[in-house]
């Protein structure tokens, strides 16, 4: 990351600053009224959080924080952290470099768990009140067309919301640039002469959203705005058919020994949100959506069948959920 010899003026356009500052007025109205309170910013290097930091720290000077967090995955993410560093020096923004060792497993998963974790650690040593991402509406819209082409459920399908909390912690998770595209925000960090940091992944065809990206540039037809105002719809839709399953659990799971009994009463959207509680509470393991599917149709159909270490009977008092018994050693 570094910046044209003209050194260019670093904060945005006013009308842009203002922009972001009643998003996050919406979002977290805290943050208004409490002039003491001060935000956390996570800053990559590449150009949407970069925008991020250009804005949050011209709308609210002395009252933003940065963190970059290095996964370690690649040789060039310590300089990519160094000049986010860099930067936030210009903009009297304080920034911490948080590193992160990775277990085995799922790549993707394990990174962004270390990452959540580091970074609410940090949150919580330098007293900041909430963190803020810098996911945008393009994002939005390829995760759900992403999804889509996945045949995804309504929860898979959900975007990602504008407001909700660090993993594992209490703490506010604010995106506030979801209403904001791609290039707007690539437009922020070229008007202030900063080169980002671009991740290769982005371009690497081996990945489905470096095409599916490719293919939505030559798609002028679609309205990737209007693609994202769906996912927010979607994500409305799980929270209340969420609230409802919870609802359902209230009234009609009980205890059975040390298995549960289910009465089902609401219908298989819902079902299924109540069955991937149940085997999670007695198995464990959050169990595929269609293994769940599967086992909805067979009790529907009073069938007798099993998931994971569970057996699920019918019964004259409902869907009974019981540890499957152990098998004898030969």
């Amino acid at each position: 990351m570094g910046s044209s010899a003209a050194e260019p003026q670093l904060a945005p356009a006013a009308e842009l600053t203002s922009r972001l500052a009643a998003e996050l007025a919406r979002l977290w109205p805290d943050f208004a009224q409490q002039q003491e309170t001060r935000l956390g910013l996570a800053v990559s290097g590449g150009p949407d959080s970069v925008a991020l930091l250009l804005l949050a720290a011209a709308a609210f000077p002395g009252r933003v924080e940065a963190a970059t967090v290095d996964h370690g995955l690649r040789a060039e993410s310590a300089t990519e952290a160094a000049d986010v560093a860099r930067l936030c020096a210009r903009l009297a923004v304080p920034h911490a470099t948080l590193p992160v060792a990775l277990a085995a497993g799922n790549l993707q998963a394990e990174a962004r768990r270390a990452r959540y974790d580091a970074l609410a650690g940090w949150i919580a040593a330098r007293g900041l009140g909430a963190l803020a991402t810098a996911h945008h509406a393009d994002d939005q819209a390829e995760t759900l067309l992403l999804r889509l082409n996945r045949a995804s459920g309504v929860a898979g399908l959900a975007g990602t919301r504008a407001r909700s909390v660090v993993p594992g912690t209490a703490m506010p998770l604010l995106r506030p640039l979801l209403g904001w595209r791609r290039g707007e925000l690539a437009a922020v960090v070229a008007a202030a002469g900063i080169a980002p940091a671009q991740d290769p992944s982005n371009l690497d065809d081996r990945f489905d959203r470096a095409r599916l990206r490719r293919a939505l540039a030559q798609a002028d037809w679609l309205d990737i705005a209007a693609v994202a105002e769906s996912a927010a719809h979607l994500a409305d839709a799980d929270a209340a058919l969420e609230w409802a399953a919870r609802r359902e659990w209230r009234e009609c799971v009980s205890r059975n020994g040390p298995g549960l009994t289910y009465r089902p009463q609401a219908p298989r959207a819902i079902a299924l949100r109540v069955l991937a509680r149940i085997v999670a509470e007695l198995d464990g393991e959050a169990p595929r959506g269609g293994a769940i599917a599967r086992l909805f149709d067979a009790l529907v159909e009073r069938r007798p069948a099993s998931i994971g270490n569970l057996v699920a009977r019918p019964t004259p008092e409902g869907w009974s959920f019981t540890a499957a018994p152990r098998r004898r050693d030969s």
